[in-house]
């Protein structure tokens, strides 16, 4: 089988910042985005739950080897709490098993979510997807079947009182990742003694990319219908993924050598065994990410380019 027949589909290289529609999964959203840019490699930075809304970086093409940087990136989020009823699922979507009259003010809720800042343990939602033995939890709580219960240490960077109405209740939620926003406010609607669940969630932050650059899927069927040119102005550059990293500018020479697996120089500002740098060449051209060691820069990941493209 020739190699043509086994890549189907464009070479189509950057980041949709996609605000995933309420009800949509995230393969669905990140399927939908592959077809529409006929890409052959796409890839997502962590999945949201179909309930949530919000920033879902969609990589395409050689922008899927970088994911991994803001999968372990921190989050935020604007959530909307309802006070008084708590349900199987911690959202929405879940069948009631308590109600409680609600009687708090704005000051014991301030109070309470100072109770949840800081590093912790969380017991995610058992009808996460988060996996046991190769299915998601919620596989098991839909048969009811228990399992372990699994804890995963997380760190909550601040909770901000954004809006109280009656009894729902906004937060803005900064957190590490693998932080489970339902877990989060059933555990807060317990400290305030009248139970909670998530009525709405919407992401507007991962590391510092934050919610002005996303397009809706509408926007990308607009954008196809106008053909790819249009619809590859709506692409983020690769490296996107990657603006904590601090950058290095190398020579043509270099960026040869870097994309044949050569070490570079060490930046002059130094760096340490751990540290991480963000290779461009003198076109700022993304070349990829070195990793430092015996002090010199060795590719880490590169980006696959022409040379002819140079």
């Amino acid at each position: 089988m020739s190699k043509a027949r086994l890549r189907k589909g464009r070479a189509v290289t950057g980041v949709v910042l996609l605000n995933k529609p309420q009800g949509m999964s995230s393969n669905h959203a990140l399927q939908r985005v592959k077809r529409l840019y006929n890409a052959q490699k796409a890839g997502h930075t962590g999945a949201l739950d179909p309930l949530a809304t919000g920033i879902l970086p969609v990589c395409l093409g050689e922008a899927t080897k970088f994911s991994q940087y803001l999968l372990d990136a921190d989050k935020a989020y604007r959530v909307e709490a309802l006070l008084g009823v708590r349900t199987t699922t911690s959202d929405a979507e879940g069948e009631i098993v308590e109600e409680k009259p609600v009687s708090v003010e704005a000051n014991t809720i301030t109070d309470a979510i100072k109770e949840f800042i800081g590093e912790q343990e969380q017991s995610p939602s058992l009808y996460s997807a988060l996996k046991h033995e190769g299915r998601p939890l919620y596989y098991y709580a839909r048969r009811g079947i228990e399992v372990p219960k699994k804890i995963r240490k997380i760190t909550i960077h601040s909770i901000d009182l954004v809006d109280i109405q009656d009894n729902k209740v906004t937060l803005q939620v900064s957190c590490s990742k693998g932080t489970y926003i339902r877990t989060l406010v059933d555990d807060l609607g317990q400290l305030l003694g009248c139970g909670a669940h998530v009525s709405s969630l919407h992401r507007n932050a991962v590391a510092d990319i934050d919610e002005e650059a996303m397009v809706t899927p509408e926007q990308l069927e607009a954008a196809a219908e106008q053909g790819y040119e249009t619809l590859d102005q709506l692409l983020q550059p690769a490296d996107l993924l990657l603006g904590e990293l601090p950058q290095v500018t190398v020579t043509q020479q270099q960026t040869r050598d870097f994309l044949h697996g050569q070490p570079l120089p060490l930046p002059s500002d130094g760096a340490s065994e751990a540290d991480e740098w963000r290779v461009i060449n003198d076109k700022s051209q993304f070349l990829g990410v070195g990793r430092v060691k015996n002090a010199e820069l060795w590719p880490r990941r590169v980006i696959a380019l022409e040379y002819a493209d140079l």
